[in-house]
């Protein structure tokens, strides 16, 4: 089992959520507001207008519970969806010691 994590720019959430709710190897997945601070570079796809302005980039942090062999189908798919997510986020996969439900 693994954990797919993402990062990525608040404007993007919910065409996210669409996508993800449409792939049957995704059983669920959280969402957690997050704000982006540090050194910000003009080039920054990231960073609009706005973000430039308040001195912080709003974000969503996604994490998805996957079976080890869906890792890479799901990452290419977010990757070639056409909503944009190309080059608008960040991504790590960690492995899942243990998990159930409380």
């Amino acid at each position: 089992m693994k954990n797919l994590s993402m990062i990525i720019h608040a404007n993007l959430q919910q065409d996210l959520a669409d996508l993800l709710r449409g792939l049957k190897q995704v059983q669920g997945f959280t969402f957690s507001h997050v704000e982006g601070h540090g050194a910000q570079v003009e080039h920054d796809p990231l960073l609009s207008a706005r973000d430039k302005v308040v001195g912080y980039t709003p974000r969503v942090r996604v994490d998805i519970l996957l079976e080890d062999v869906d890792v890479e189908l799901i990452l290419t798919t977010i990757r070639r969806d056409r909503s944009g997510f190309s080059a608008q986020g960040i991504y790590w996969v960690t492995s899942v010691e243990q998990h159930g439900r409380l």
